[in-house]
């Protein structure tokens, strides 16, 4: 059986939502960026997770955001891992919107 990569219980997004939440704050803290992250889909919260480095054909959404909270309870610098997410979040999601192109690795 394949891994689920486009759905989730509310339970997972509630918990990707959660962390999307914090990495908007933190950008607007620390980088002084402003991000809107209700515009985010579904695809957006698996691109959040595959710049952390988990290829969204291995694995579900609920590994992918059990592996999220694990990678930004460990590292030594939680603040900053979120502020260096939000930049590269709002990069990939300017790229995808300028160029059209699909980033999310779905066929």
């Amino acid at each position: 059986m394949e891994p689920s990569t486009t759905s989730a219980s509310p339970a997972q997004d509630t918990a990707m939502d959660c962390i999307l939440q914090e990495i908007t704050a933190v950008g607007r803290r620390l980088g002084g960026m402003d991000f809107t992250i209700c515009t985010l889909a579904a695809e957006t919260k698996a691109i959040c997770l595959d710049i952390a480095g988990f290829e969204p054909r291995v694995m579900g959404l609920e590994q992918r955001v059990t592996l999220m909270e694990d990678h930004l309870n460990t590292v030594p610098d939680r603040d900053q891992e979120l502020l260096n997410l939000h930049i590269k979040l709002i990069d990939l999601e300017d790229r995808s919107h300028r160029d059209k192109v699909h980033f999310f690795g779905f066929p």
